[in-house]
């Protein structure tokens, strides 16, 4: 039993109880979304609680109605995302909602899966559960961002990421770059890579530092390193192809790419995917970038994380592509009219008006000073 000691100020805070919860599950659950439930009775107390732990497994709301157990009739469900009126992995949630006896139902956002799209809801009312939607819902938007990515625009979630100096640079004039960022900022990193399907760089980035791309110390999930390579430049000493038999790689390729270099990466462990050029205005270096995302998600992808370089995060930039921010900033300055620049690519004519990024959150890590944040749409 949760701890029934414990009494919300209100109908927000219990939300807020199921948004946090929910991120538990971030880098567990894909390409399921992460959900969280909290169960109260009319006071606001603390019944039941629960998130989504893993894909396959039980959905936050029946490990929350398993929490309060009988104590859950009569009482109150907050729950981050509309409940499931489907039969899929798991049975439908609404069912053991109803099951359960719950009278009243707090969501933040309604499914955008068209199977589901409002069903749970109808449901529930129709057995005559009173239901609200919207509490929260800003934050319930911005927790299914990626799920919804997927779900409207058939193309993983892009993450970017990079670590720059004060003055905005990626490297020096030289090309070096090791180390900009402090211990704490690349433990983030690995952290982060390690709940991503993804890694995505150009071969600029691989044959300037030969990168592993790996999460260190492991994280949920293993991410496949793809590397945008038209010309199949990937060299077979490098460290992707030297471990491609233990952690996957991705090559994406053009036309004109040598086939025997192709023969012997592909010997290496490397896969290799020749995409078409045809989606104008995505275009990296010869590779469709849109095309590259809409693969990523049809072999399960939710989420993917740019690390470079400047041309690459340019290109995404410029496509309307990058939809999540992690910038890392080191007090530390390399000047340079040579140096390269985080974001590339044509760029914006104007400054914005508002901040690029929505509700932007600001980390102190050591001496380094972390921006996070979800990309405003202006469209």
């Amino acid at each position: 039993m949760a701890d029934s000691r414990r009494v919300f100020s209100d109908e927000t805070a219990a939300m807020q109880r199921a948004l946090e919860l929910a991120l538990q599950g971030q880098g567990q659950v894909e390409p399921n979304p992460c959900v969280g439930a909290v169960i109260t009775n009319d006071r606001l107390e603390l019944l039941g609680e629960g998130w989504h732990e893993r894909f396959g497994g039980p959905h936050a709301e029946v490990q929350a109605l398993r929490q309060a157990g009988e104590a859950a009739r009569g009482g109150t469900l907050f729950v981050t995302l509309e409940p499931c009126n489907h039969q899929g992995k798991t049975p439908p949630c609404s069912e053991a909602v109803l099951a359960a006896g719950i009278r009243r139902v707090f969501a933040a956002v309604e499914d955008p899966a068209a199977h589901n799209q409002g069903q749970g809801f109808a449901r529930l009312r129709q057995a005559g559960v009173e239901v609200h939607v919207g509490l929260c819902a800003k934050q319930g938007h911005a927790l299914l961002a990626p799920f919804q990515v997927c779900r409207t625009q058939g193309r993983a979630y892009v993450h970017a990421k990079w670590a720059m100096t004060l003055d905005g640079k990626l490297a020096t004039r030289t090309g070096h770059s090791q180390w900009i960022s402090n211990a704490e900022s690349r433990q983030r990193v690995h952290a982060l890579r390690g709940r991503m399907d993804a890694i995505l760089v150009g071969i600029g980035t691989v044959l300037q530092d030969d990168p592993l791309l790996t999460a260190r110390p492991a994280g949920g999930r293993v991410p496949c390193r793809v590397v945008l390579d038209s010309q199949a430049r990937l060299p077979v000493s490098s460290q992707l192809v030297q471990t491609a038999c233990e952690v996957p790689v991705l090559l994406i390729v053009g036309a004109q790419a040598d086939p025997a270099r192709l023969k012997r990466l592909q010997a290496a462990g490397v896969e290799v995917l020749a995409l078409p050029n045809q989606t104008p205005g995505t275009l990296h270096g010869g590779v469709d970038l849109l095309a590259v995302l809409k693969e990523l998600a049809v072999r399960g992808g939710t989420n993917v994380l740019i690390e470079g370089g400047g041309s690459v995060l340019g290109s995404a930039w410029d496509a309307g592509l990058i939809d999540e921010v992690h910038c890392f900033v080191a007090p530390k300055l390399a000047g340079g009219q040579q140096a390269c620049s985080p974001i590339a690519g044509l760029g914006l004519e104007t400054i914005p008006e508002q901040a690029s990024l929505m509700t932007p959150r600001i980390e102190v890590l050591g001496d380094n000073v972390y921006f996070h944040g979800q990309v405003r749409r202006n469209d």
